[in-house]
């Protein structure tokens, strides 16, 4: 696939797409230029928690001369400082993820990185990592990522975890969705069963099977009846309402490609309504931003954290001169258990998960519920 979508690229011109400013002006080649590339969109609230890693990773460590200077790069993804040009781009592949979108994305993105001439890039998850990362593979130009799930290896970017013997190094996500099994199984001891719920993006797909290979080897704390791994929200729903009634829990990844049956995609927020309105059992994600949405439960795998720690990483190149093919890649420590206490409430579960000593935060909201119809 992916030499496919590099010769589909090598034909696409490099005209904008939706949600990319134009190229920003030269400055003094004295300032670190640093080249910031989302594979998501500026509404996903994984990439806003990303964002705000990244951005304080930036003033902590000297590149940004004030706090207002990250709220100028977050509205117009450039800000140009006293140490430092920043600019970033989106490309948006929750929605635009068809191979010929990608495709004309990623064409896009090579060409304002050559335009751009940075010092460094910093690819936001695993669209970016792939594609953008292995255009770059190689080459001079040292690369950090974030937010690759499960084996960073898978992509050809690296030799090892230890040594990445390359141009490139970063951060990947360690999921923590078994250790959020074993939460939720604290919780309510009574549950025995689960079933996934996910999109068929590469994040999502890459998470399921992580739940059949750990099941296959006997090493969930729950029985997993079924995994479910669509982009047709028809048929996602479908299988929701069908395993309800076979399953105590519902572990939900990702479900941002989702989409109707005439091909228009399904907002994140949109699904989350249609789910929490329907299915009445005790619920699992595995990022904060889900129990924003609504679902009951996760122990965090931080946003915040996988932007800030790529960050540190970079600044470790820039400053220090150290070489990414011989910096490790590692996974940040896993976060809090938060609760999403309105879900607890619908499902008649409060008295018996607020006050439970393992949980360590609440969030007093469903944002799908607040979302318009």
């Amino acid at each position: 696939m992916l030499k496919k979508l590099v010769l589909i690229s090598a034909l696409v011109t490099g005209a904008c797409l939706p949600g990319m400013s134009a190229a920003a002006p030269e400055s003094d080649g004295a300032k670190s230029r640093i080249l910031v590339v989302s594979s998501y969109h500026r509404e996903y609230l994984w990439s806003q928690d990303t964002n705000a890693g990244v951005t304080a990773a930036l003033l902590d460590f000297g590149y940004l001369d004030s706090s207002a200077q990250g709220k100028t790069f977050w509205e117009d993804d450039y800000i140009e400082s006293s140490k430092a040009v920043v600019r970033k781009l989106w490309m948006d592949t929750k929605r635009r993820n068809r191979l010929s979108e990608i495709a004309d994305v990623v064409a896009h993105v090579v060409a304002e990185i050559d335009k751009f001439g940075p010092d460094i890039i910093l690819l936001g998850d695993d669209n970016a990592a792939n594609y953008v990362g292995n255009h770059y593979l190689d080459t001079e130009l040292p690369v950090v990522f974030w937010g690759i799930n499960g084996t960073p290896m898978k992509y050809g970017l690296l030799e090892s975890m230890e040594r990445p013997g390359h141009n490139i190094t970063g951060i990947y996500q360690a999921g923590y969705l078994r250790e959020g099994l074993v939460a939720l199984k604290t919780l309510l001891p009574e549950v025995d069963s689960f079933a996934v719920l996910s999109d068929d993006s590469p994040t999502g797909r890459s998470k399921a099977k992580e739940f059949t290979r750990w099941a296959r080897r006997g090493e969930l704390p729950l029985e997993l009846v079924d995994v479910v791994v669509t982009n047709e929200f028809e048929t996602w729903k479908r299988r929701a309402l069908e395993l309800q009634d076979r399953v105590d829990v519902f572990f939900v990844l990702n479900h941002n490609t989702l989409r109707t049956a005439g091909g228009k995609p399904v907002e994140q927020f949109e699904v989350g309504r249609w789910y929490l309105t329907n299915i009445r059992k005790p619920d699992i994600a595995h990022e904060r931003h889900f129990v924003k949405e609504g679902i009951l439960s996760a122990v965090e795998d931080s946003g915040y954290k996988q932007g800030y720690e790529a960050m540190r990483v970079a600044d470790r190149i820039l400053r220090n001169g150290e070489n990414p093919a011989e910096i490790s890649v590692y996974a940040p420590d896993q976060g809090p258990l938060i609760i999403n206490s309105e879900r607890a409430r619908s499902l008649g579960i409060a008295d018996r998960v607020l006050n439970h000593p393992l949980v360590e935060e609440t969030i007093d909201f469903c944002l799908a519920l607040k979302h318009p119809a």
